[in-house]
């Protein structure tokens, strides 16, 4: 049997050199030579079930320029610098084994430090928290992943980040290894008693003054332990809610879509992911008896996550996500659309017609005019979008939305929300290498995007959530009948890629937000 080893080649024609073997040093440095412009890290021989071994590229001060990790179904990293960056003198490969014993026939580590899922850290303070599901033991994640891949190159309508061997792994970045937590900036509010940072959670509107936020994800890759809250757009309060209600309620999962129907008062949670865990199950929230209910569905629906749900003449409309593949294949995503009549309790795939999206996940769906559903952007890994689609739900047709200006760059898990009967906001992301802080707002009338610079939404964010909701107070009515009249945008949590999840609420009139367009 060959021996476990880990090796390096620095260069396109240097010789591969061992760093690490099953019996020898956990820990080794390499310094870089100052020509080199490509890194490739990969592993050979047995692994055993519970390790994995930690790499950082790091600069003459020690600060990580990348980090990545190999585990037994992601083999090899390649790093490669690029003519915008700088390998400064002094670059060190620093590699570390970590968690259980290379010898598949030795007793294995304790479960904590199973490589699988441990993340990468050399003490307790390096924190460095990334948003992530991590692939290889998850599903695809753009918000922090294990590796960085080569920065993003863009080309017409897509950017693409380098795919890593072993699982086609996305993007992550981690410039300064600080330790995760809760931000504000003086544009934003929160109280003092308040759900801890997170991303990927959900937060959904159910009347004037009141929405609720359910699940998400943390500091050092945890569920949060306060998954659910009410917040009172009167004063941007909040108040524990996970007590309040009755009835089985959903376990913690990130990825997940909560919907509101106004008609029967009830949020309907669907699908999302916790660890190797995946969900398609449907939990209803009375909002009026506060009881919380397990659908038992008829029909066939995949466990899905980070796909779109859409509320339309009380059914929901879920499309695109990412579905779970067994190891070591890779995670796909999702081009189907499937639709949940909760009267019949059944879900069904409807028969569509024209150009659908490409499989894709972290889009967003906008239903405009109780007529439409405009889908933008998305990620299906190494790729990240920015093509408009719209299905005609009178016809079940999907068709191209031609644009023009300046549209937003290729991105997904950003946050969107509808402003009028004719326009839609785009806010922040990720776009396979880096949070992003831009805004946009799409007016359907005219398929054109108008790029707004405001001081409020300046923040990097990515998983974060943005809805509208009535402005407090608000007693005048404009003589126009858009929607916009008398209310705010609020933008909830996420995080930047860089370790920071948010908790803080962000609050901007819709009225200021068009006028600028």
């Amino acid at each position: 049997m060959d021996e476990f080893g880990v090796y390096a080649i620095f260069g396109v024609n240097g010789p591969p050199q061992r760093l690490l073997r099953a019996e020898g040093s956990c820990r080794v440095s390499a310094a870089v030579p100052p020509s080199v412009r490509q890194v490739v890290l990969f592993s050979s021989g047995p692994w055993g079930e519970r390790i994995c071994v930690n790499a950082e590229l790091n600069d003459a001060d020690q600060i990580p320029i990348t980090i990545g990790k190999l585990t037994p179904y992601n083999k090899c990293l390649s790093w490669e610098q690029w003519e915008e960056e700088t390998w400064t003198d002094g670059v060190t490969l620093n590699v570390s084994l970590e968690g259980g014993n290379p010898n598949p026939t030795a007793p294995l580590a304790d479960r904590e430090l199973s490589g699988k899922r441990k993340r990468e850290r050399s003490t307790e303070e390096d924190g460095g928290d990334r948003m992530s599901e991590a692939r290889g033991e998850e599903n695809i994640c753009p918000n922090g992943v294990k590796e960085k891949a080569t920065p993003v190159r863009k080309g017409k309508g897509q950017v693409k980040s380098q795919k890593l061997f072993g699982n086609g792994a996305d993007a992550s970045k981690n410039a300064a290894r600080t330790k995760s937590r809760q931000a504000k900036t003086p544009t934003q509010t929160s109280s003092l008693v308040g759900p801890s940072g997170r991303w990927g959670q959900t937060l959904c509107p159910i009347d004037a003054q009141t929405a609720i936020l359910i699940g998400g994800q943390g500091a050092r890759m945890q569920f949060c332990k306060d998954p659910m809250w009410k917040l009172c757009t009167e004063d941007l309060s909040w108040v524990a809610a996970e007590t309040l209600a009755e009835g089985p309620t959903p376990e913690a999962r990130i990825g997940h879509s909560a919907v509101f129907d106004p008609d029967s008062k009830r949020i309907f949670v669907f699908g999302g992911s916790k660890n190797k865990k995946w969900f398609n199950d449907v939990h209803i929230l009375d909002t009026q008896s506060w009881r919380w209910t397990m659908v038992e569905a008829q029909g066939k629906v995949p466990p899905l996550a980070y796909h779109s749900c859409s509320m339309f003449r009380g059914e929901l409309f879920v499309l695109g996500g990412v579905f779970p593949r067994p190891n070591p294949e890779p995670d796909g995503c999702s081009d189907s659309l499937y639709i949940f009549d909760p009267h019949l309790s059944i879900w069904y795939q409807p028969i569509v017609t024209g150009d659908k999206p490409s499989p894709r996940s972290g889009h967003s769906a906008c239903v405009m005019q109780e007529r439409y559903i405009y889908v933008f952007g998305g990620w299906d890994t190494p790729v990240c979008y920015n093509d408009m689609y719209m299905l005609d739900l009178g016809l079940m047709e999907f068709s191209v939305v031609k644009t023009s200006g300046k549209a937003p760059s290729p991105r997904s898990w950003h946050g969107s929300a509808v402003l009028s009967e004719t326009k839609f906001l785009i806010h922040g992301g990720y776009n396979g290498n880096n949070a992003l802080s831009d805004t946009f707002i799409f007016d359907i009338d005219t398929n054109s995007w108008t790029e707004l610079k405001l001081a409020q939404l300046s923040t990097l964010r990515a998983g974060h959530s943005i809805v509208t909701m009535e402005t407090p107070d608000h007693h005048g009515y404009s003589e126009d009948s858009s929607v916009s009249a008398g209310r705010t945008l609020l933008v909830f949590g996420g995080g930047d890629n860089e370790g920071t999840f948010f908790s803080d609420v962000t609050s901007v009139s819709v009225e200021d937000l068009l006028a600028a367009a």
